[in-house]
Parts: structure tokens; sequence; C-alpha cells
């Protein structure tokens, strides 16, 4: 069986860079992952396309919820039509209704115009009332793999919920476990899951050069920043947690 696949999110540049050295199997290339990921600019997308190695960018037009306008559509739109004018492999999706539920119908809409490039059923899984119900949805709509927590914060706090979830997918897509894994936790989280690909920042702390960025509000005080050494790291783990 081969190793365990390891999906690195980077928001900049350096972080793309360092993600592609250390031998990501795949990008989930973003905007401001401090808020969870947005899309990132048309350069970046440029910048990493045609990939060396698959890339798909996230499409999130704006920080908050996932429950999109019209509005948000034509901007999403556009922004998978910049991904694939790139070159890239493909694209990060997601949508709710105000209860939580998949957006069903919004769904519809991205994964249509997302014809031909591969897709990613983001987070907005983790705030759904009924896993059964969409896992059966995002199989309907052609998704390959759905990132998710299993509905917590992180996923070593959701271990058995992603055994769940990953039982009720029964193979027809990928659960790729994110948020929190990291070399500490993998270990742990690996031992009790099948799964074929994980997804981690892959990142270190840096403190900011110059404290008056941090107090006039231009970054965060605890930046992380993508470190090839950390990703080298980790598929070194994910080999040797793979099943033989």
């Amino acid at each position: 069986m081969s190793d365990i696949k390891l999906e690195v999110c980077v928001d900049d540049a350096d972080g793309l860079y360092a993600a592609i050295e250390g031998g990501a199997d795949r990008i989930e290339l973003c905007a401001a992952l401090s808020v969870g990921g947005l899309t990132p600019n048309p350069g970046l997308m440029a910048l990493a396309g045609p990939p060396r190695v698959p890339v798909y960018a996230m499409i999130r037009p704006r920080p908050g919820d996932f429950i999109f306008s019209t509005a948000d559509l034509d901007v999403m739109r556009r922004d998978i039509d910049a991904a694939r004018d790139a070159g890239l492999a493909g694209v990060v999706l997601g949508a709710s209704l105000a209860d939580g539920r998949l957006d069903a119908s919004m769904l519809i809409k991205l994964t249509g115009h997302a014809a031909g490039l591969g897709m990613t059923l983001h987070r907005a899984f983790d705030l759904v009332p009924d896993f059964a119900e969409a896992m059966e949805t995002a199989v309907e709509l052609g998704f390959e793999r759905i990132l998710t927590s299993g509905g917590a914060k992180s996923a070593p706090q959701a271990i058995d919920r992603l055994a769940d979830i990953i039982e009720r997918a029964a193979g027809r897509l990928s659960i790729m476990p994110g948020s929190g894994v990291t070399l500490e936790t993998a270990d742990a989280l690996l031992s009790k899951l099948s799964v074929g690909e994980v997804h981690s920042s892959c990142s270190v702390r840096e403190p900011a050069q110059d404290p008056r960025l941090v107090e006039m509000g231009f970054v965060s005080a605890d930046r992380r920043r993508t470190d090839a050494d950390t990703v080298r790291a980790m598929k070194a783990k994910l080999a040797a947690l793979s099943p033989r």
C-alpha cells in the first residue's frame, strides 16, 4: 500500500515554495489562513501553476460564515475561472444554509462551474447537523474528498467521530483529517484511523520582526510560517505510519 499522502495548506509564495521543497503531495493554496483560508489572489494562483505538484485553490471570497449570496456566487465563479486559467489541479469548495446543512443548490452551481477540475469539500462539512446526509450530498456532487476535523476544533479531538465518517464514506470519496494535525498528534490520530491522506499547515511560529507591525494591527503576534523541514518530517512520519 502507498504512503499516506500529505496536503499542505499555504497562504503566500514562500509557503508555496517551502511546501514544494519539503515534498508535499498536494498543496491547498489560500490567502489569510489566520481566518481559516480565503481565495488566493490571481497572482499567487499564476505563480503556483502549472503546478509541480497538484495545487487546489481555496474558493472562499470573504471571512465569516459559508452562507453565500448571489453576489458571492458571481465572485466565486470568477475565482474558479482564475484557478483553471492558472493551470491548477482543482478547487476547494463549500457552502452552508442557515441551519448548518450543506447548501446543495449553491454547491450544484459551484461544482458545475468547476467541471473538469478536482474538487475538495472544505470544513463547512464540520458545521452540518447530520454527517450522513452531508456525505451523500458530497458523493452526489462528485467531490473527491472531504476535509474535516470531525466537527471538532481539531481532528485529534474527534477521532471516534472521524472513524464513523470514514466508515460511512465506504471508499466512495476520501476523508482527509485536517486541523491540528501535527508531528506531535499524528501518531495518536493515524494509529486509530484508516486514511489515505491528511491535511496540515506544517508551520512554525515566527515572531514579528518589527513590534510596530503588531501594534498597528498589520500582523498577528502569533504568525505562523510553512516550514520545509517540518514538511519533510511530516512526510517521514506518514511513511512510518502507513500500513504495509
